[in-house]
C-alpha cells in the first residue's frame, strides 16, 4: 500500500541518515539461518511440529497472527542460545547488520528470564552479549547500552530474583536500562512497581522504560508513567487516542521507541500508513523508528526508516527530526550526542542540494 516513490537519492538519504536503535530484543535477530546451525551445535531438539528448514520457518514467520502466535516461535529460538560465545555470535551478527543500515547507537534489549529458567547463567548471558557491544563500539563505531527486560508473563517474585542476580551488572554499569516485555494485556503495569523501585532505590542511574500501548490502551501508558517512573516508551502506539496523554508525552518529551513492520506483523495495524506518527509530529510528542524482532519481522531497521518514507513521503526536515528526537531521547552523554547530530547535520547537507 505504498503512497509514495523512495527515490534512489531518499533511498540514498535515509541509508546514510545516522540513526539510534532503541528497540530490539536481541534475541529477536535470531534469524532461521543462525538457529539451525546452534541448534545443531548444541544438540537441541526442536519440538516435532516446528519447520524443518530454514526456508519453511521464515514462511512461517510471514503468517504470525498476533503477539502470542509471534511469542511462542521466540520463545523456541532462544532455546538453542547455550554458550557464552552463542549469545556473542548472535548480538556480533545484529551489529554489523545494523552498522551497514546506518546505526550510530543501540540500546538492546534482553531477556535474562527466558533463559536463567533453562539453567544458563546471568554471567553467561550478559559476558557474550556485552563482549559484542564493546566489540561493536571499538570496531564499528557504535555505541551501545544493555537494557535487561523482566518477562511480564512470569511471576512477580522471579522478576524479583531476576533484578538481584543482576546486581553486580547495575552496578558496573554492564546492564544500563530495565525494561518490561512479553504479553501486555493481562499483565500490566501496577504488578511490576516494586520491581522497578527496587532498582531505581539501588542504582538510581539506571535508565526506565516499559512495553506499553502496543495491545493495552492508553492507561497502560499512564500506569507505566506514575507508577513505574519510567522515562520512554516502547511502542506507545495508543497514545494518539488520549489527547491529555499526547501533551504530557510532547511537554515532558518523553520519546517512544515506534517499531513499524513489528505493527503490522502482530496485526497492531493492518498498513504503516495506519500508524499516528503524523499526529505525533503535529502534536511535537518524540519518537524514533525501530526494527524490535527484526529476524522475525522482515526487516532491520533501515527497513522500518523505507517504509515509513514509502507511507508518508516525509520531506528532508522531518526526517532530520525524527532522527534527532532519536539522538535526545538517547542515554547517552552530551558530547556523544552532539557527535550524531553533528553527523545528521553533514547528511543534510550532502542530500538537500539533490532532494529539496
Amino acid at each position: 500500500m505504498a503512497k509514495y516513490e523512495c527515490s534512489q537519492h531518499m533511498h540514498d538519504f535515509l541509508h546514510e541518515l545516522p540513526k539510534c536503535e532503541h528497540h530490539v530484543h536481541l534475541e529477536g535477530t535470531l534469524g532461521p539461518d543462525l538457529l539451525f546451525p546452534l541448534a545443531k551445535r548444541n544438540n537441541i531438539t526442536l519440538p516435532d511440529n516446528f519447520p524443518k528448514t530454514p526456508e519453511a520457518l521464515q514462511i512461517r514467520y510471514d503468517q504470525f497472527a498476533d503477539l502470542e502466535d509471534f511469542l511462542g516461535f521466540y520463545y523456541i529460538g532462544m532455546g538453542v542460545l547455550i554458550t557464552e560465545e552463542d549469545f556473542f555470535e548472535l548480538a556480533w551478527m545484529y551489529f554489523n547488520k545494523a552498522k551497514k543500515d546506518g546505526l550510530h547507537h543501540a540500546e538492546v534489549f534482553f531477556d535474562p528470564q527466558g533463559h536463567l529458567e533453562r539453567g544458563i547463567d546471568m554471567d553467561v548471558v550478559v559476558g557474550g552479549f556485552n563482549r559484542a557491544c564493546e566489540k561493536a563500539e571499538a570496531e564499528l563505531g557504535i555505541t551501545t547500552k544493555l537494557i535487561m527486560c523482566l518477562l511480564r508473563h512470569l511471576p512477580v517474585n522471579n522478576c524479583m530474583d531476576t533484578i538481584e542476580l543482576a546486581k553486580p551488572h547495575f552496578a558496573k554499569g554492564t546492564i544500563h536500562g530495565l525494561g518490561l516485555d512479553s504479553s501486555e494485556k493481562p499483565f500490566p503495569p501496577h504488578l511490576f512497581i516494586e520491581c522497578y523501585a527496587k532498582v531505581a532505590e539501588h542504582f538510581p542511574n539506571v535508565g526506565l522504560t516499559a512495553h506499553a500501548g502496543e495491545e493495552g490502551g492508553p492507561d497502560f501508558i499512564i500506569n507505566s508513567l506514575d507508577k513505574l517512573n519510567v522515562t520512554r516508551i516502547d511502542h506507545g502506539v495508543n497514545s494518539y487516542k488520549d489527547d491529555a496523554l499526547l501533551a504530557r508525552l510532547a511537554e515532558n518529551q518523553t520519546l517512544l521507541s515506534l517499531c513499524p513492520l513489528s505493527n503490522v506483523k502482530l496485526q497492531v495495524v493492518k498498513d504503516v500508513s495506519e500508524l499516528p506518527i503524523q499526529k505525533w509530529l503535529d502534536a511535537n510528542v518524540p519518537f524514533s523508528i525501530n526494527s524490535d524482532d527484526p529476524a522475525y519481522f522482515g526487516g532491520y531497521i533501515l527497513d522500518n526508516y523505507i517504509v515509513v518514507h514509502t507511507r508518508f513521503g516525509f520531506d528532508l526536515k522531518t526526517w532530520v527530526k525524527i532522527a534527532k528526537n532519536g539522538v535526545h531521547g538517547s542515554w547517552i552523554t552530551d558530547a556523544r550526542k552532539k557527535e550524531i547530530l553533528d553527523a545528521i547535520d553533514a547528511v543534510y547537507l550532502k542530500y538537500q542540494p539533490l532532494l529539496e
